[in-house]
């Protein structure tokens, strides 16, 4: 038996040394305590014509609405971009292909009925003016004739618009989570969209 073994009080002191050595130089500043803001609750109970917007929501409100209202123009020249293409394109190699143009747009209109309803749950409203639609649309609207320009065109606006939503989702975060996860919806189609308009492309 070794020396140190003989004085197992010792090797238990040094290991409890170690221990706390790798405590206060390693371990993560304690967490605060989770404790709600009554404040906040009891001022809940005020403003009753505010309907779901709480305190919670902050001054950012109005930024989110400015947000939605974007998203909400950008979803609008997609229908009518789309509806456009649809109509427009013409030989048999399109039809099927049209036809998909008139499924996206019907789907962006969908997009738009829901960030419109959003708009009205924050207390704000959903500005459909066509006077600025494409002035406030992040992507375009188009008229080309050749079917390959289409197509390029709606993917570059798909992949615009999900540049947009993910950086949307990214700025909201946790501050507003029922708008953050109704743009993780829509997000999630127009990735979609944008994988089937590269098929059609490269196709």
């Amino acid at each position: 038996m070794s020396h140190t073994d003989k004085h197992p009080s010792n090797k238990n002191k040094g290991m409890a040394q170690m221990q706390t050595d790798f405590t206060s130089e390693g371990a993560p500043a304690p967490m605060p305590s989770l404790t709600l803001n009554m404040k906040a609750i009891e001022a809940a109970t005020r403003d009753l014509e505010h309907g779901s917007i709480t305190p919670h929501y902050g001054s950012c409100r109005q930024d989110v609405i400015k947000l939605l209202n974007d998203a909400l123009a950008t979803e609008l020249v997609c229908v009518l971009r789309y509806k456009r293409h649809h109509f427009t394109a013409e030989g048999l190699e399109s039809a099927k292909i049209a036809q998909e143009f008139l499924v996206h747009a019907n789907e962006e209109s969908v997009h738009a009925d829901r960030l419109a309803r959003r708009i009205v749950q924050l207390n704000g409203a959903p500005d459909f003016s066509p006077e600025s639609l494409t002035q406030r649309s992040h992507a375009p609207y188009d008229a080309s004739l050749k079917l390959k320009d289409m197509i390029r065109i709606n993917l570059m606006a798909e992949r615009v618009a999900i540049e947009a939503y993910s950086q949307m989702i990214d700025l909201i975060g946790n501050t507003d989570v029922t708008t953050r996860r109704l743009l993780e919806d829509i997000l999630c189609e127009e990735q979609a969209h944008a994988e089937e308009l590269k098929d059609w492309l490269v196709g």
